[in-house]
């Protein structure tokens, strides 16, 4: 008996689930956003063989593979349309978060926050104060 007739068989079989759109879910596109579904994929393979005689001197032989796969969804990126840099992408987790994931997503908020709000002060464009021009102008104010 040949081991590899039931491993080609499984492979075939697991390699119908793993496609792109099991990993990255369909992409859903609406007026003003695309959604893009995110999921974890885990798998395990096995496979086994074995022959062997009996009292009588009879022999037989035995081989067989399994395998299995599970998909969850973890999160959904948002892509706002017409939305330009960091602020125009969103990751929304679907899982429930635990206190380390919590506190980095408050913290990349943050970071999007203040990279928004300086682009909004316009620092360093032309006729606008950088953070070291504002700060000289204070120094010379106290020493008045």
């Amino acid at each position: 008996m040949d081991i590899n007739d039931p491993i080609e068989t499984t492979v075939e079989e697991i390699r119908k689930v793993l496609n792109i759109e099991n990993v990255i879910g369909e992409v859903i596109e609406s007026e003003d956003k695309i959604l893009i579904p995110v999921t974890r994929m885990g798998m395990a393979f096995g496979a086994g063989m074995g022959e062997g005689r009996g009292a009588s001197n009879e022999g037989g032989s035995g081989a067989g593979a399994g395998g299995g796969a599970g998909i969850e969804p973890v999160a959904m990126v948002v892509v706002f349309k017409g939305v330009d840099g960091p602020e125009g992408v969103k990751v929304l987790s679907l899982k429930s978060a635990d206190p380390l994931t919590r506190a980095i997503g408050e913290v990349g908020s943050a970071i999007v926050d203040v990279m928004a709000e300086s682009r909004k002060m316009g620092l360093g464009k032309k006729g606008k104060k950088t953070k070291e021009e504002k700060g000289e102008e204070k120094e010379a104010e106290a020493k008045e």
